[in-house]
């Protein structure tokens, strides 16, 4: 006997979805029958790359999937944006904060615009979306947040993400005891090394050295983060809240 996981009729937030480990996240829930509204903030290139996905995912099956603009570091800009979901779909059943910044430096050199910038996106944004996203939110629903292996080692050069996935992990257990009346999960993944366009930034002999450190000696894939979320949302995950997986291939430092 099969076990499948259908979110057909469940309506999926997900932040940061315009590429990376975003944009699969959109496809995964996607994929398992759920609609799926792709926040973008709206800078570069973003509203067409989350455009580009939505299209294909309405293509497959209409209606779909939408796109939808705000900055999660601006709480006014949130929540519109969760009014606005309210109106259009009626509200949410899972809420998947993945919208993040990196501006790597040492701690003496970093600048402070780049400490609160990454901690506005990191944490405050995370904050933002729970807060707002919880009064649109059906009970029985789940959070999933991305954390970080960088909260759990401490990479050299990244106080500021460190700090605020860090925050992230504190807050998921918190939401964990505080939504548990309303059968609401809050949960986090922390990725390590994922294949994606941030991750092609890391310089060869930096990568070289991580992998010496991964057990299974690679780095992961989007799809292997979003089939863990999946998972956390649903009712496979029942009992599962207020906790931090790993997914890392089994790098402990």
């Amino acid at each position: 006997m099969s076990i499948a996981i259908d979110m057909t009729d469940k309506v999926a937030l997900i932040t940061g979805a315009s590429q990376g480990i975003g944009a699969q996240l959109a496809r995964t829930f996607h994929r398992a029958g759920a609609t799926v509204i792709l926040n973008h903030p709206d800078i570069g290139t973003t509203r067409d790359d989350a455009d580009q996905v939505a299209r294909v995912l309405n293509a497959a099956r209409p209606n779909s999937a939408d796109i939808i603009a705000a900055d999660v570091a601006n709480a006014e800009a949130v929540q519109r944006m969760m009014q606005t979901i309210r109106q259009q779909y009626g509200g949410i059943d899972f809420l998947i904060n993945n919208a993040a910044i990196i501006r790597d430096h040492t701690v003496a050199k970093m600048s402070l615009e780049e400490w609160h910038s990454v901690l506005e996106v990191n944490l405050s944004g995370v904050f933002h979306c729970c807060k707002y996203g919880l009064e649109i939110m059906n009970d029985g629903g789940a959070i999933v947040s991305l954390g970080s292996i960088a909260a759990i080692l401490g990479f050299f050069g990244q106080a500021n993400y460190a700090a605020a996935k860090s925050g992230v992990q504190a807050l998921m257990r918190v939401l964990g005891r505080e939504c548990a009346r309303r059968g609401i999960r809050a949960n986090v993944i922390a990725p390590g090394v994922i294949n994606t366009a941030m991750a092609a930034t890391i310089p060869e002999e930096i990568r070289a050295e991580m992998l010496k450190n991964i057990p299974m000696k690679r780095f992961g894939e989007p799809f292997e983060i979003a089939h863990v979320a999946l998972f956390l949302c649903s009712p496979l995950a029942s009992y599962v809240t207020g906790q931090t997986i790993e997914v890392n291939g089994g790098w402990r430092g």
